[in-house]
């Protein structure tokens, strides 16, 4: 939730007071003084103070599922079963943070917090995201090199600098790493076509510095941990003042 709408919810202050509170040193954030009122924040991890008295507890909630291949990154789909319902106790709160195709599987985040879900994916933020990969043929140093130097699709799209690791390479299967930071549709999907392989698993394993629980099986999910929270809120609010 966004700090401004966080404290008019709780104390029904105008943007005046709220203003004149940031202006006069009378609110803090973990011991800093908050600076910005459209910063994103969560009085359940953070402590906020105005004037020395913490704002209370809101409603926001974070989940990390392990999504399943065959599920697709929706609310509601009239034919397929969504991300959402694999999350039964919030399905009408939460939306997931991105998408992912829906023969891919691993790493979403699902969250009613609109603000920092928005900011995630503003192309501002450049938000990393790792994946694991297997292709249909031997990968090579080459395609490093390509990917580092920005991958361009054959209708000219050009996409941003990545990370491509290989793990193993065959003639017939490789499997690979690769950590971009965009989410152009199909990317990486059309990079490794653009190199001439074509992608026969896809996996996220990390998203804006989460990683996938490796206890999750999948199609489970399990409430984001609160460490895990005030990274992606400190994410968004670094990158706010670059």
């Amino acid at each position: 939730m966004r700090l401004d709408k966080l404290l008019e919810s709780t104390f029904h202050y105008s943007r005046k007071t709220i203003k004149r509170l940031i202006q006069t040193k009378a609110l803090t954030i973990d011991g800093e003084l908050a600076k910005d009122l459209s910063q994103v924040v969560d009085a359940n991890v953070q402590t906020i103070l105005v004037n020395g008295k913490r704002v209370g507890h809101d409603s926001q909630v974070y989940y990390m599922l392990n999504k399943p291949s065959g599920v697709v990154s929706a609310t509601r789909d009239s034919h397929h079963q969504t991300v959402v319902d694999l999350v039964p106790n919030h399905k009408k709160d939460v939306y997931p943070i991105g998408r992912l195709d829906r023969d891919t599987q691993g790493l979403m985040i699902l969250t009613n917090n609109g603000p920092l879900g928005f900011k995630l994916l503003h192309p501002q933020y450049h938000v990393d995201k790792v994946y694991e990969v297997v292709v249909n043929s031997r990968l090579t140093d080459k395609d490093c090199i390509a990917f580092a130097q920005g991958i361009v699709f054959l209708d000219g799209t050009v996409c941003k600098s990545a990370k491509l690791t290989i793990i193993s390479a065959e003639d017939n299967r490789s499997v690979a790493r690769v950590t971009i930071a965009e989410g152009k549709f199909h990317q990486v999907k059309k990079m490794f076509l653009s190199v001439g392989k074509k992608v026969i698993f896809l996996k996220r394993i990390m998203f804006a510095g989460i990683v996938l629980d490796d206890r999750l099986e999948v199609g489970d999910y399990r409430e984001l941990y609160h460490n895990e929270i005030r990274l992606l809120l400190s994410l968004v609010e670094r990158n706010s003042h670059k």
